[in-house]
């Protein structure tokens, strides 16, 4: 069972059919993080902003790359206070840590403040981003799990059970890994995270895991360290 784990959400997961949030997928997640928490893991999130803004989709709209990645990291802010509330409404003590400073609805992020959160049991959300325009909330996850010295990233996907040779909704034969290298997903051009992110995990010997959120208590066998979905490391095994 991993003692630290950093879980990565996708802002589209929050959303399931609804146009930003579902409250069913936000009181299952809630509920699946205490039921791990009491387990004695210390778990901290990060989370996309998706479910409201897409830095492509504000492009095409003529938004300069800066401000639309900007408005991305102020909507992952929005998806992170939406947690924190549904795991305080069940008791959960919660910290949203952000990376740009806005003191009046959160802490800001520093490193030795997130560990001590941590060591005294409460989920500690990151929103923001990096902070800095250009970069994804993949690497953000890099970045903060390595920060933290998490034992691993939990990729919470939609849907999906793993990492597939090609889209297993398109292609029939699509064959499930069990197991891959960072080197693999970057020279089999695995769309799992963006090379920034697979370079980090690889650089700081971080492992990942890839797994179905959607599937009940997938949350809690990932962080009891269970074997379900893609395990991806630095070395072959």
């Amino acid at each position: 069972m991993y003692k630290r784990v950093l879980l990565k959400l996708s802002g589209e997961a929050l959303a399931g059919n609804e146009k930003n949030f579902d409250p069913s997928i936000l009181q299952n997640l809630a509920l699946e993080i205490k039921e791990a928490q009491k387990l004695g893991i210390q778990i901290a999130i990060v989370v996309g902003g998706g479910n409201f803004i897409r830095g492509k989709v504000v492009e095409g709209l003529g938004i300069d790359r800066v401000q639309g990645d900007n408005m991305g990291m102020l909507a992952t802010v929005i998806n992170a206070l939406a947690i924190q509330s549904s795991l305080e409404g069940i008791g959960v003590d919660t910290r949203v840590m952000t990376s740009i400073e806005m003191s009046k609805v959160a802490e800001p992020f520093i490193q030795r403040r997130a560990v001590r959160h941590l060591e005294k049991g409460r989920v500690v959300i990151f929103g923001g981003g990096t902070g800095s325009p250009y970069f994804s909330t993949d690497t953000t996850a890099a970045l903060r799990a390595s920060e933290i010295k998490a034992e691993v990233i939990l990729m919470a996907k939609n849907s999906v059970d793993g990492v597939y040779s090609a889209d297993p909704k398109k292609d029939p034969k699509a064959k499930k890994y069990t197991h891959l290298t960072y080197m693999d997903l970057l020279n089999k051009g695995l769309q799992v995270m963006d090379s920034t992110a697979t370079s980090m995990c690889m650089d700081n010997d971080m492992e990942l895991m890839v797994f179905n959120m959607n599937e009940k208590d997938n949350i809690v066998k990932a962080m009891k360290g269970e074997k379900i979905g893609t395990i991806i490391n630095k070395e072959e095994k």
